[in-house]
């Protein structure tokens, strides 16, 4: 599959972990298409790891496990796609899952074809137990080219870590996306590390082959199989908007049954969302202006249209001013443009002074403009 912007869904994991069933896929499937998440976007629903019985049938195949699921996968799809959604699964490069489950080594063929069978859309491919004798690479390309001749239209989900410098081949194996850091956990320090790891990754990331941050954890609120500490809302809220600036797939897990209204807010803002889902897929870059601190960062992306997208983020626990000049975006003064640039989250418009932007930043807290070039 060619993916043409950041996929959007929910998966099981963050939340649940193995204490996943029909029922509460059922639920689940419903909230997504009652709450109005699909139409934000949000069209994937993923089981994560620990659906399978612990062994093949006696003809290799993988099995649902009948308690959990006990009227089979194909059953599960069809209630899926019956609300508009799209209906995905996990398996793993290695002889088991991390949780210790059947893996898809050496039985990448049977699997696609049965991920088919029962009607898959997307698969995300783990990186657990895998041989220490063939690189990530051939694994990778097994697999894709597995999904590419199963008959069926999936969305290949690669999540090697970043490890075995992923960057470097993912794209030769028909990933459609490709997890570039270890596991996510609800806490903000995972969060602002997960975030400082992109900055070398940026070049690898764009169209048909997105950088996937990991799973969204807003609206978790320490609750559930990562949830830790937690976080505050305003962290929630800078963690999606990084996340959505950067180009990553934007996977929620947290229970969307029971979902705040803050948290409902930030999940379906729409300007947030379009700057994810822009059609140029373009690499954002940062910008240096005239302050320089590690907890302070700044980018911006040109969009389809001639708009600019620019993010400020405050990742520390103080206030901070953050500030850049124009010329950093191609718009020195004798070019007779300016910005008209409007916060997305306050709706406010920035004041330019001297082809200068500063905003002030609460803790923790960020600001992205969606900004229009216009005449001085």
């Amino acid at each position: 599959m060619v993916k043409l912007t950041p996929p959007m869904g929910w998966n099981s994991w963050n939340t649940y972990g193995e204490n996943i069933n029909e029922q509460l896929i059922f639920e689940t499937a419903d909230r997504m298409a009652q709450s109005g998440l699909l139409g934000c976007g949000y069209e994937y629903l993923v089981i994560d790891d620990c659906w399978s019985l612990r062994e093949r049938d006696a003809n290799g195949r993988l099995v649902a496990d009948p308690e959990k699921f006990p009227h089979g996968m194909k059953a599960v799809a069809d209630y899926v796609h019956g609300k508009g959604l799209k209906f995905g699964m996990y398996s793993c490069a290695g002889n088991m899952t991390c949780a210790g489950y059947p893996g898809s080594f050496e039985h990448e063929f049977i699997d696609a074809a049965t991920f088919a069978e029962w009607g898959v859309d997307f698969l995300k491919y783990d990186y657990c137990y895998h041989s220490p004798l063939i690189p990530g690479e051939y694994l990778y390309r097994r697999m894709g080219l597995a999904l590419e001749n199963c008959g069926r239209d999936i969305l290949f989900s690669a999540c090697s870590w970043g490890a075995d410098e992923t960057h470097e081949w993912i794209k030769t194996s028909a990933a459609s996306m490709w997890r570039s850091t270890g596991d996510i956990v609800d806490t903000w320090e995972s969060i602002k590390d997960l975030a400082a790891q992109q900055k070398k990754l940026h070049p690898f990331n764009g169209l048909g082959c997105f950088n996937d941050m990991d799973m969204l954890v807003v609206g978790m609120h320490g609750k559930g199989n990562v949830g830790l500490k937690g976080c505050t809302d305003i962290q929630y809220r800078t963690h999606f908007s990084l996340w959505a600036f950067l180009g990553s797939p934007l996977m929620i897990g947290c229970d969307i049954r029971d979902m705040s209204q803050e948290t409902y807010a930030t999940l379906t803002n729409a300007e947030i969302i379009g700057i994810n889902q822009d059609p140029a897929c373009r690499q954002p870059y940062l910008l240096k202006g005239f302050w320089h601190h590690d907890n302070l960062i700044a980018y911006a992306k040109n969009l389809a249209g001639g708009d600019i997208a620019i993010g400020l983020f405050n990742m520390s626990g103080d206030k901070a001013n953050a500030s850049f000049n124009l010329d950093e975006l191609g718009l020195p003064g004798s070019t007779g443009k300016t910005l008209l640039a409007t916060e997305i989250w306050t709706h406010k418009q920035a004041a330019v002074k001297n082809a200068n932007i500063s905003w002030e930043l609460a803790p923790y807290d960020c600001a992205v403009f969606r900004a229009k070039v216009v005449d001085k």
